[in-house]
């Protein structure tokens, strides 16, 4: 689709389509933009339907695919999909790491040889803080995490969601990543966002067309504008951000979001990613 990679060439829209796997997670963390636990409607994506937005994703344009949830993992069939996945781009997959014990590290294996990268949250660099902020054990749980997916040479990103209170913590978890091996660039500290669980937060950062750089972003209810969009408040999913309700075929919401940037100035000043 040669009207998307001029828009992705000239910075109007982004290279990455985001795949909202499903809602529900093991964790209830108070800034979560889904609202996601283990309670909450599962609004999933199935293999078979991710799998095809990636094959389309490629032949229109797309340079990777990105793969959020809730909790990823929590889906029986998403090591095998991942490979599937990469086999038509590179991938990247956000989790929140809990999941990844032996058992389910060895499924993923077959990654190593695949451009597939496994984003973990970790928010704080000692245990009783960050803890606080997700679970017990989650720290330990995290580490761990890393260290098995490092053992079978599949690439690894570490997300802190919250500015850190100062310079002396930042250095902390920077030293904290460098010591287990993930680099500067394999870094990313993001903002709390006003949405969400984090919506009567006036400490967080609020977010519109404006500041969010559009990326495509599907959902089992819709294409939105940015990952950050499809968010929930008490339940329901928010549409304030919604592009379209159709999915099928992938071009459709294309042709929907290029037609909202088609009059905004080349590039962005937009202050926020979830990269």
């Amino acid at each position: 689709m040669n009207e998307l990679r001029a828009a992705i060439d000239r910075g109007a829209v982004g290279d990455r389509l985001w795949l909202y796997s499903n809602y529900h997670c093991n964790l209830y963390c108070g800034y979560c933009l889904t609202e996601s636990s283990p309670a909450v409607q599962r609004r999933t994506l199935s293999a078979t339907r991710m799998i095809a937005l990636a094959r389309q994703a490629a032949e229109l344009g797309f340079a990777s695919i990105g793969i959020t949830g809730g909790e990823p993992f929590l889906l029986p069939h998403m090591p095998e999909t991942l490979a599937w996945i990469a086999d038509c781009l590179p991938v990247i997959v956000l989790s929140n790491g809990t999941l990844l014990t032996d058992k389910l590290v060895t499924r993923l294996a077959p990654l190593a040889s695949l451009p597939v990268t496994v984003q973990v949250s970790l928010d704080c660099s000692d245990a009783e803080r960050n803890d606080a902020r997700r679970a017990d054990g989650n720290f330990a749980k995290v580490l761990a995490a890393i260290t098995r997916l490092q053992a079978i040479g599949v690439h690894v990103r570490i997300a802190t969601t919250g500015v850190p209170d100062n310079e002396s913590e930042r250095a902390r978890l920077c030293a904290l990543h460098e010591e287990l091996g993930v680099s500067h660039d394999d870094h990313v500290i993001r903002p709390v966002v006003r949405r969400g669980r984090a919506r009567a937060d006036e400490a967080a950062v609020p977010t519109s067309q404006d500041n969010l750089p559009p990326e495509l972003t599907i959902t089992a209810e819709g294409a939105f504008w940015s990952p950050f969009a499809p968010t929930v408040a008490d339940g329901r999913t928010d549409t304030d951000l919604l592009i379209c309700r159709t999915t099928t075929p992938l071009r459709r919401p294309v042709e929907e979001l290029l037609r909202l940037v088609e009059d905004r100035p080349p590039g962005n000043d937009a202050v926020l990613g979830i990269r």
